[in-house]
């Protein structure tokens, strides 16, 4: 988890963080709780490194990587003509 915190900011992480930040700030001067959560959810999507802000909403990326049986291969398909009446 730390190191899941600490690797991989982009400028899009930082964004999250810093704009929910300014959302709970905002919300916590107005009397606002509701938007203390909407601020908290989008601020911990940029500290934790979820949703779209790890980057995984524009171009499908992910940090897994496939299994053995994912792995394409070329099989012979032989086909039967079946005749009917």
């Amino acid at each position: 988890m730390k190191q899941r915190i600490l690797t991989g900011w982009t400028f899009t992480r930082a964004l999250y963080v810093a704009l929910g930040t300014m959302v709970i700030i905002q919300s916590i001067i107005q009397l606002q709780w509701v938007g203390v959560l909407f601020g908290t959810y989008f601020a911990s999507m940029g500290i934790f490194r979820f949703g779209c802000a790890s980057g995984n909403c524009s171009d499908g990326s992910f940090d897994t990587e496939p299994n053995e049986k994912s792995k394409n291969q070329i099989q012979t398909v032989e086909f039967e003509e079946v005749k009917t009446k």
